[in-house]
């Protein structure tokens, strides 16, 4: 190359090739998808490892299984985002996103192959923990360089809409995990797919892997990248200059809390949080709840795209932060909604026995184990919450210390087989009726949900991309991203049904979600400047 014809390469960028731009969407968005099929799956089939992976009856060992198969993935994003970040940010978009795949990819396809407890011992349980920790990892460093290197290969003025295919990548996910489980769940005994047919979906990743590696061999590096490598101007150390130099820190952290925590705890409560919901306390069998959210997630999909496109229009941060306003405002009427609508009987039996805890020494848990003290309080609580009712929580009653009212029924100390023949005197309702199920009226407020999803989630990844330099843009963009959705909303169930448990009612775990999108509604609208202007393509290095 000669010195001019670099100096041009270096100082403009080339034109953008239509047809090279939607084969780099459909190639990473492929992948990604494939990418978050795998990190749902599992989460989704959490409730078979714990019975299969660890011994039964060992309190530490169910600590372990909950905790590992769940949070452990979420928590670990982070460290994802800074090992991958990094990397992407110093070698290159494209072979960073390409191990990304290929770690979550083998580690999945080991959990299908993984024998059990019966068969080798703690060992199951240890190489489930690393398999877990290795899909947050890779999920970690997946969705930065995917997002970024769409974008750095986008037009300006469609930057929402193309990266917008990007996000639409986790819902399919999600949406390809619930029906992959579903068809093999009924077209097989409840035994048979509890021994070995979950094992199916997972053995599904191996032509998934194959495919997204071929169709990712097949990129070309980032041509905002190559520019900056050519000229020399790659960051030394993307770590320190995202996180410790101003004003890169300042964006880092308004991106966090002004953005992504928001849209964080959206998306985790209008997708995973209303299937537990269904589930857990409204008592649906769960196919009927997949096919529910499921539905859902199909019907709302193309909306990423429209909120997407729109961002391009009027800019990314006033969409995210509506989304996160509208939600904060209507979550207790939608999921009271859900209720009246999926569970009527259990409605009316709450309105018509009245249930009083009254107690002392009563603990908040998220975690429990075997430092933690159970209290007869504690289990009558965790007992009520899931089964789906709401209770008054009073001082004790001349020093005993728990007596709990259901109905006329007065139970004395924690007796669980005494308060399920409380329940069951009183008319409880220990499932959804499905004749009573008014199927149109549950189906518009999940898709409703959803569309809030969208609209926070849609434009995020140009609101990210926008917001950093090309030589620290896969770093920093990533920590709070992965923060915000890994731990803000990747832990939303968990701290949500802990404080069902605690206040003593179904819907009051809807305060994180709503105190948090709050919090980010406030931030962004103060500090966070909209970035829809910046002209990634017209950087000069």
């Amino acid at each position: 190359m000669s010195s001019a014809t670099e100096a041009m390469h270096v100082g403009a960028a080339a034109p953008i090739d239509a047809a090279a731009e939607r084969r780099v969407i459909i190639a990473s968005s492929v992948g990604t998808v494939f990418e978050w099929y795998d990190f749902y799956l599992y989460a989704i089939l959490a409730p078979f490892f714990a019975a299969l992976f660890f011994p039964s009856g060992n309190q530490t060992a169910a600590l372990l299984s909950a905790f590992a198969t769940y949070a452990a993935g979420f928590l670990v994003r982070p460290f994802g985002a800074l090992i991958f970040g990094r990397i992407g940010d110093l070698v290159g978009r494209k072979y960073t996103f390409l191990v990304t795949i290929v770690v979550m990819g083998l580690s999945t396809v080991f959990v299908g192959f993984l024998p059990t407890f019966k068969t080798i011992g703690y060992a199951a349980p240890v190489i489930l923990v690393f398999l877990r920790l290795a899909q947050g990892l890779a999920l970690g460093g997946e969705y930065g360089g995917a997002a970024t290197y769409v974008a750095e290969h986008s037009a300006d003025t469609k930057r929402g809409y193309t990266t917008a295919w990007i996000q639409t990548t986790a819902t399919l996910g999600m949406f390809f995990a619930l029906l992959i489980i579903g068809v093999t769940r009924v077209s097989m005994e409840a035994s048979t797919f509890a021994n070995w047919g979950w094992r199916i979906s997972f053995w599904i990743s191996i032509p998934l892997l194959l495919i997204s590696i071929y169709i990712r061999l097949k990129l070309q590096e980032s041509p905002v990248f190559q520019r900056m490598k050519v000229s020399g101007k790659r960051s030394k150390s993307p770590i320190h200059d995202s996180f410790f130099k101003y004003p890169n820190n300042k964006y880092v952290g308004l991106a966090l809390f002004g953005a992504t925590a928001g849209q964080g705890v959206v998306w985790y409560t209008g997708q995973f949080y209303a299937l537990f919901f269904l589930l857990i306390y409204l008592k649906l069998d769960f196919i009927k709840t997949y096919q529910l959210v499921g539905l859902s997630l199909l019907i709302g999909t193309p909306f990423f795209l429209v909120f997407g496109a729109l961002s391009d229009r009027i800019g990314r941060l006033k969409i995210i932060l509506a989304g996160c306003a509208i939600a904060a405002l209507t979550y207790f009427p939608l999921f009271k909604g859900l209720t009246h609508y999926v569970n009527p009987a259990l409605e009316a039996y709450q309105v018509r026995v009245p249930i009083e805890v009254h107690a002392t020494e009563c603990n908040f848990h998220i975690f429990i184990g075997p430092w933690s003290k159970q209290t007869p309080c504690d289990r009558a609580k965790d007992f009520l919450g899931k089964a789906g009712l709401s209770f008054a929580s009073l001082p004790a009653i001349s020093g005993e210390p728990l007596v709990t009212k259901i109905g006329d029924t007065e139970l004395h100390g924690w007796d669980e087989a005494k308060y399920k023949a409380a329940l069951t005197a009183t008319g409880y309702p220990a499932k959804a009726d499905l004749g009573q199920v008014n199927w149109v009226m549950a189906e518009l407020i999940l898709v409703i949900m959803v569309i809030y999803v969208t609209m926070v989630y849609g434009p995020i990844a140009a609101f990210l991309v926008e917001l950093f330099p090309t030589q620290i843009r896969y770093t920093s963009m990533s920590l709070p991203y992965h923060i915000g959705n890994g731990w803000f909303g990747g832990l939303l169930p968990l701290l949500a049904t802990a404080i069902v448990a605690k206040a003593g009612n179904i819907y009051s775990g809807l305060w994180y979600p709503i105190i948090v999108s709050i919090m980010t509604v406030v931030i962004g609208l103060i500090f966070v400047r909209e970035p829809k202007h910046v002209k990634i393509r017209d950087e000069t290095f």
